[in-house]
């Protein structure tokens, strides 16, 4: 699943191309139309599709932004403003092309799924290979009361105090640290592959719960999982499954793991394990990360 490194470099790719352009028409998948005959919520959700239309024809791109790993696109059209809000899911992209033969991938470029037809001649593309990823068009955020509940973007000033606060809260204190920090409530953009990276370079057992943690230890978790999420910018994002940049380029942070998918330790040399926390794979060293650390 495409994580805040992942979801700012598309929000990257695509903006110089899209902003100030009025969207001109939208096209649907056949799945698409075929899940919302089938009363499925098949990546347009929260709205049918021509109301969908409606509220997005004849608008003008004003802004793109990202929270977490979200993708917010601002559009007005006289005094009326709204927003679409897409996730990526597991396997979307946005391609910014002349047409769908110039993507270059053949899977996303047979499994688009919505097409957002601008003024300027280019076309903006959603595909989605699982199809598990979403767009919604909402008259305000409040109407998508998930975003409002995300935590403070983890490099603003006041994120750290935020993630210390929540870190003493009654319901969390007895949770693994590991899926704390997955929580977007908690610290926002950080998945699975990141959390992972994360708590290594904090040397934190991703099992100890977080009463046990003293603030100076939650404190360096906080600033490890900063660390990793701009190294992943840095870097491109990671590119171990389906994700991939707005021009079909892979990111290359995958080359700089420590632990997810890894095999050995490279600051020890000892056996990377495997283990499932909350349902999801986790990748540690047992030396560095040792629960008596």
């Amino acid at each position: 699943m495409p994580e805040l490194p992942e979801v700012e470099h598309v929000k990257r790719g695509i903006t110089p191309h899209i902003m100030q352009q009025k969207i001109t028409d939208v096209t649907f998948s056949e799945p698409v139309k075929r899940g919302k005959l089938e009363g499925k919520e098949t990546i347009i959700k929260g709205i049918d599709l021509d109301d969908f239309v409606k509220h997005t024809v004849g608008f003008e791109i004003t802004d793109v932004q990202r929270r977490s790993k979200y993708i917010l696109f601002h559009i007005q059209k006289e005094d009326a403003e709204r927003t679409l809000i897409s996730h990526l899911g597991m396997a979307g992209a946005f391609f910014v092309v002349q047409s769908l033969d110039d993507i270059s991938i053949p899977n996303f470029r047979k499994h688009w799924q919505v097409v957002f037809h601008l003024e300027n001649g280019v076309k903006l593309v959603y595909s989605d290979i699982r199809r598990f990823g979403e767009i919604r068009n909402v008259e305000s955020l409040e109407a998508y009361p998930s975003i409002l509940d995300i935590a403070p973007e983890p490099f603003e000033q006041e994120a750290l105090a935020h993630f210390l606060a929540k870190s003493d809260e009654k319901k969390y204190l007895n949770k693994a640290i590991k899926p704390f920090i997955l929580d977007h409530r908690i610290i926002s953009g950080c998945g699975n592959i990141y959390a992972c990276e994360a708590l290594f370079d904090a040397q934190i057992h991703p099992e100890r719960k977080v009463k046990d943690l003293s603030v100076a230890q939650k404190t360096k978790v906080f600033n490890s999982v900063v660390k990793v999420l701009e190294m992943g910018i840095l870097n491109g994002g990671t590119s171990v499954s389906d994700y991939v940049h707005a021009d079909g380029q892979r990111g290359t942070m995958q080359d700089h793991l420590k632990v997810y998918k890894q095999k050995r330790c490279t600051i020890c040399d000892t056996a990377i394990e495997t283990m499932i926390i909350s349902g999801r794979n986790t990748h540690f060293c047992p030396n560095c990360q040792s629960e008596e650390r």
